[in-house]
């Protein structure tokens, strides 16, 4: 957050950010949180940290929303030539896999880069209903781990205006470093990633109260439970592009139930005429990792299976792994039905 006369709190913060440009440690401690409250607390904030990366040779990327873009460009001027823009790694589009492969392949860029560093400008997308806003603060805090080793300077702006509060909380405690006036410091409220996931509030839909249109336990094949399930989104999703996906998802989840769990699996549907959950539970050894998902199990090589998960995210917008008290495990996934507005 910057504060005071707009002219002075941007030279401090050049003279701040700019000396932190070349700051050594893991990529989550170089992953830090801005909160603004206007315009020119925006700019302030913004502008000496895209100046620090391009004076230091680094590859800067902004992943804002366009107006945000335009107005530091038109801040910056010619400056702002050897900036590029990619909406994707803020999830403006795309669902945090595909976030997570924007950065990696920056990443690579970067390499070529004077500095061999890539510095991100961000401000993470929160959707419009709480059931999105899950998604995006899981994303924040497992970046921390997925990049700890890559050579990356990351500076997320939330918007007071605009973000809701529990947006604006997630922010202390998904990034290790703050912002403020200028002067990065730690953030004492950060959590790992591990803990933060952990023990993110699930918010489930309220047709989860009532009986499902689709319920088995104790599926007896996995080729069975693929064939109900295709029935039941045949019946359900009227989008056939968006039918075969969802279908594809959770067929992985549940030959992941069969191969990788121990039995019963079952599994249940809930859908109305926008919306669309289904789960799929074992009872093995409960598998919690808050990486899940977000990358394929074995990297880039595709051969080796592990890639369940990673559909699962990139095909459904919400997917959560729960643990009952009794251990087990429940893949949650939902998401709107296209073309109905939800």
């Amino acid at each position: 957050m910057v504060g005071g006369h707009p002219a002075r709190s941007v030279q401090r913060a050049r003279e701040v950010v700019g000396g932190a440009a070349t700051s050594g440690g893991s990529a989550g401690g170089r992953h830090a949180a801005v909160l603004v409250g206007s315009q020119a607390e925006l700019v302030a904030a913004a502008v000496p940290w895209v100046e620090a990366g391009l004076a230091a040779g680094d590859l800067t990327v902004l992943s804002c929303a366009e107006e945000t873009v335009e107005l530091l460009r038109a801040e910056l001027g010619a400056r702002s030539a050897g900036l590029l823009s990619d909406p994707r790694i803020s999830l403006r589009g795309v669902r945090p896999p595909d976030g997570v492969v924007a950065i990696r392949r920056l990443v690579q860029q970067a390499a070529d880069a004077p500095s061999g560093r890539l510095r991100i400008l961000g401000a993470p997308r929160f959707g419009p209903a709480p059931r999105d806003w899950r998604e995006t603060q899981r994303y924040e805090a497992v970046l921390n781990r997925l990049l700890a080793d890559a050579p990356i300077e990351a500076l997320c702006v939330y918007d007071r205006r605009t973000l809701p509060a529990e947006a604006l909380a997630s922010a202390v405690a998904t990034h290790p470093l703050l912002l403020t006036d200028g002067e990065r410091t730690d953030s004492r409220a950060y959590r790992t990633p591990r803990s933060y996931v952990r023990d993110l509030a699930l918010r489930r839909e309220p047709m989860e109260q009532a009986e499902p249109v689709y319920a088995v336990d104790a599926a007896p094949t996995l080729a069975d439970l693929r064939h109900q399930l295709a029935a039941v989104l045949a019946a359900r999703v009227p989008d056939r592009d968006q039918r075969e996906d969802l279908h594809l998802a959770v067929s992985e989840m549940a030959a992941n139930a069969f191969r990788h769990g121990t039995p019963p699996v079952s599994a249940r549907v809930w859908a109305t005429a926008d919306w669309i959950v289904c789960t799929v539970s074992d009872r093995g050894t409960s598998y919690c990792d808050e990486l899940a998902g977000f990358q394929p199990a074995h990297g880039d090589d595709l051969s080796r299976g592990g890639m369940g998960l990673w559909l699962a995210r990139k095909l459904w917008d919400h997917v959560d792994l729960l643990t009952g008290p009794d251990g087990g495990l429940t893949i949650r996934l939902s998401s709107p039905l296209r073309g109905t507005g939800g």
